[in-house]
């Protein structure tokens, strides 16, 4: 399982790569039941990883002009800040249990079933058409983009995912990004998102610094890979492709949570 397990590391890279996000919605899922690795730590573990692959993609990005830093500071400064409250002080303080009657659900059953829920949203999100009208000009609200891209960065520190699909749809309406630079300006936050939230945990948890470095070494391989292979792929397909499989991930989850 072990071996499965590396090779998924590959392909949360490779996803990362050819889609500018997604990947990191499948790390937790790898983590916990191919790695055997409990879910608190499986979503610390998921932020180093996804940062880490994610500051890959966004130098590349950046290389490209693909990358909006003034944008990018702006939505990513109250996001950042909410995931390292949320890993350090909110995370640690869910009780063992949650509730115990009618069922038994436990902090890391929890955990694992809002991840699904939150995976659903995601598959949700790439699978629906984006509106091409332009002439909405929503009044860009800078409370109003603080607010939403804090809430953004609890449900990361909670799940440990990159957040991505919760981003662009924010890049888009606010900051008026075309697509691929709001991707591109999405990985930039991703990553600064991800690894200030995992310095709140590693006051709170006992690393395996082996294991991490050389899982995010193979996810970064496979960011290369895939950005590589974009010239190559039909972007759209391969995107709808990977929300079914991240939905019938979900299923599965919640199937054996439940």
């Amino acid at each position: 399982m072990e071996i499965l397990g590396y090779v998924g590391a590959l392909f949360i890279g490779l996803v990362l790569g050819l889609t500018g996000g997604g990947g990191s919605i499948l790390t937790v899922p790898i983590l916990v039941y191919l790695m055997s690795i409990s879910p608190v730590t499986a979503t610390a573990y998921s932020l180093f990883i996804v940062g880490t692959t994610s500051t890959f993609g966004a130098i590349q990005n950046y290389r490209k002009n693909l990358v909006d830093i003034k944008n990018g500071f702006i939505f990513a400064i109250p996001s950042f800040i909410a995931v390292y409250l949320t890993r350090k002080f909110v995370v640690p303080r869910i009780p063992e249990i949650i509730i115990e009657s009618p069922i038994l659900i436990t902090k890391n059953t929890f955990l694992m079933l809002f991840f699904a829920v939150i995976m659903v949203f995601g598959a949700l999100s790439v699978l629906k058409k984006k509106s091409q009208d332009n002439n909405n000009e929503e009044k860009r609200n800078l409370i109003l983009i603080g607010i939403q891209t804090f809430t953004i960065g609890i449900i990361i520190g909670l799940v440990g995912a990159g957040g991505g699909f919760l981003i662009i749809p924010s890049l888009i309406l606010f900051a008026k990004l075309p697509m691929r630079k709001a991707v591109g300006t999405s990985l930039f936050i991703i990553a600064m998102n991800s690894l200030v939230g995992f310095i709140g945990d590693v006051q709170n948890l006992e690393i395996d610094w082996v294991f991490l470095l050389t899982f995010s070494a193979i996810s970064v391989v496979g960011i290369f890979i895939g950005m590589y292979l974009t010239k190559y792929t039909n972007e759209s397909q391969l995107k709808k492709i990977f929300a079914y499989f991240v939905l019938v991930m979900a299923a599965i989850i919640l199937l054996k949570e439940m």
